[in-house]
């Protein structure tokens, strides 16, 4: 397992260096981007030269380094974080709640849902309660956590009929998520998520006529029917709040014709 630069090395200048690497950039192309020198880069991760705020603030933008770990950066160079870290229940972002809420409700029947940096579900609307019927009661309990819902033996695995290749896509996401925010606690559920048991292929699970899908499809069971969907992940736009920047919102489109008719059936 890596470890994370800021649990092994003090200061600004080891932290950007283990970003500037993990990004595979030199720091001749970080300079360019950043309007400094390479030599300047060098001194800042070397330690020989502190970086001012806007520097480090600089670098981070051109890292896409995610906003917690910004944060993380400014206290290791001596500054005070710049980003808040608002609870979702905080007074504050009631707007931001009802907004949520508006959108999703809106996308009923289909399924759709809201998960913050480790996968755990914050809002959701009846398509998805819908669909989690009958999963086991410890899954259900708080933190709901969308991967331990879709993989776990006594959620919704054994419904999903294209098993392996829907656990395929989602533990590549989760990779793409730890590479981009080397969090320690998201690397521990893909470990976790990644060793429950995958059962062998049925082959009556195969459609019996192609479908023409235009993205990987989730095909689970439900009620004695197949129903198939295509996912989607949105997330705001510049936040300016940690908790935010976490946020994504993720909805289930109908990759059907059949699967449409139902839904749309089910609001009758």
């Amino acid at each position: 397992m890596t470890t994370h630069p800021s649990t092994a090395e003090k200061g600004a200048g080891p932290l950007l260096r283990a970003w500037r690497e993990q990004r595979r950039i030199s720091q001749l192309e970080l300079a360019l981007r950043a309007d400094s020198s390479a030599r300047h880069i060098s001194f800042i991760e070397t330690g020989r030269s502190r970086p001012s705020e806007e520097m480090v603030l600089r670098l981070a933008e051109h890292l896409d380094v995610p906003m917690r770990e910004r944060n993380a950066l400014l206290l290791a160079a001596g500054y005070a974080p710049r980003y808040p870290e608002t609870p979702l229940d905080d007074p504050a972002l009631g707007a931001l709640r009802e907004g949520i809420e508006r959108l999703i409700g809106g996308y009923e029947p289909y399924p759709a849902l809201v998960v913050d940096a480790l996968y755990n579900v914050v809002a959701a609307n009846r398509g998805v309660m819908t669909l989690v019927d009958g999963v086991g009661e410890a899954l259900l309990e708080p933190p709901l956590n969308a991967m331990r819902l879709a993989l776990h033996p006594q959620g919704l695995a054994p419904r999903i009929r294209n098993l392996r290749a829907w656990r395929g896509h989602l533990l590549e996401q989760m990779e793409r998520q730890i590479a981009l925010h080397r969090s320690e606690p998201l690397r521990a559920l893909y470990e976790e998520v990644a060793a429950y048991p995958v059962p062998d292929a049925d082959p009556a699970d195969e459609p019996s006529e192609p479908v023409p899908y235009f993205a990987l499809p989730l095909r689970i069971e439900h009620e004695g029917r197949t129903l198939s969907f295509v996912s989607s992940i949105s997330t705001f736009n510049t936040p300016m709040d940690v908790t935010v920047a976490e946020l994504a919102i993720e909805t289930l489109l109908p990759a059907d014709p059949a699967t449409a008719k139902y839904l749309q059936a089910s609001l009758l």
